[in-house]
């Protein structure tokens, strides 16, 4: 059986973009993971985008409720493009994924973020059979809106996850819509930040969302794409960096 690493280098290596016209990601990412200390954290790593270069970024959410994005490329053209108007800061860093074994691999962001993060993860038979149906599905289920509704009131409880959204806006305003194509789960994860332990393992009291993106209860590791609507200034919030 390949290796859970082997299968994301080769993503790495051999991402494409989905056809269309809308601003559109290939990669794969954390979906979220809670600690017992209140924290969440969450990493996503496009290989290739329609919208600049290839990049990676993790997602901080404090015990208080408040969002933090660190890229690895500006913020225009990473995940505050869509989520920016939710965050209390962003910025840019060196952000480096490093696998230890054929499951395992740490994230770390030196400089003033401080992080070292380590995930373990776990192929089980509930995410072999969703990551087979979802590998199977043609491409015009995934851009079927009705469809992805569906598909994510099903994934949701079949993964014991809480809600999951496949389909609707992020904070800026954008409409998105998620195809992941791979899953497992994370079977152990540790972290660190600024020196401070963040905690064992365990679900956020009452679940988060930003806009319609809702953040899994457990950790869920996804490989697939994601599209979200042109940038339109008539109808969405400012992009970073630019005047309001």
């Amino acid at each position: 059986m390949e290796s859970i690493r082997a299968i994301i280098a080769s993503a790495d290596r051999e991402s494409r973009l989905p056809d269309g016209e809308d601003e559109r990601f290939s990669g794969y990412g954390l979906m979220g993971q809670a600690f017992s200390s209140g924290y969440l954290l969450a990493m996503r790593r496009f290989a290739v985008t329609s919208v600049g270069p290839g990049y990676t970024s993790v997602w901080v959410r404090r015990p208080s409720g408040s969002w933090t994005m660190y890229t690895s490329v500006p913020a225009a053209v990473s995940c505050p493009r869509y989520f920016g108007s939710a965050l209390e800061s962003t910025s840019v860093h060196r952000i480096d994924v490093a696998w230890l074994d054929d499951h395992r691999f740490t994230v770390d962001i030196a400089d003033d973020v401080g992080l070292h993060w380590e995930v373990s993860l776990a192929a089980t038979p509930i995410t072999r059979a969703m990551s087979a149906v979802a590998s199977a599905l043609p491409a015009r289920l995934w851009r079927n809106p009705a469809f992805l509704r569906v598909m994510g009131a099903v994934a949701g409880p079949v993964l014991q996850s809480g809600k999951m959204g496949l389909i609707g806006r992020v904070p800026n305003g954008q409409g998105f819509r998620a195809n992941p194509k791979r899953v497992w789960f994370i079977s152990g994860s540790t972290a660190t930040l600024r020196g401070e332990d963040l905690g064992s393992l365990k679900p956020l009291p009452v679940q988060t969302r930003l806009g319609d993106f809702w953040i899994p209860q457990r950790g869920i590791f996804m490989m697939g794409t994601a599209a979200f609507d042109p940038f339109d200034p008539a109808a969405h919030h400012a992009l970073p960096g630019t005047p309001s």
